[in-house]
């Protein structure tokens, strides 16, 4: 299965259960799919950089937060139309980080042992 980040930009509520279900709905959709949440990471409330419409309203503040899964392409489309439907969703995006987790994986640099030259290897001879 793919790997997924999903970065999405919600409208804000004094009260944090409506975050709160919109999250846990986004993973329980990908678990119930037979995906696997990786990591969930709540960014905070923030000003947006601009004001932005979505479904008839005006926003300028937002909450942000990113989730990072294992799914299907299907599923991914099932999640992309909940987004859309969704009113409680300002802005939404899915990348594709890879084909599998060892492909985001970067593994650790090899050092490269070099060997200076000795002061003896240094001299050269100039004899015609």
């Amino acid at each position: 299965m793919p790997l997924y980040q999903m970065f999405c930009i919600a409208s804000h509520f004094r009260e944090y259960k409506h975050i709160k279900d919109l999250v846990t709905m986004s993973a329980m959709h990908v678990m119930n799919e037979g995906g696997v949440v990786r990591n969930i990471q709540f960014s905070g409330t923030q000003t947006l950089p601009q004001r932005m419409r979505r479904h008839k309203q005006y926003y300028t503040v937002g909450d942000y937060w990113t989730m990072h899964f294992d799914t299907s392409p299907r599923t991914l489309r099932t999640l992309a139309g909940m987004m859309r439907r969704d009113p409680r969703i300002i802005r939404w995006t899915m990348l594709k980080l890879g084909e599998k987790a060892e492909d985001v994986v970067t593994s650790p640099e090899q050092t490269v042992e070099r060997h200076l030259p000795t002061s003896s290897s240094r001299t050269t001879s100039w004899s015609s």
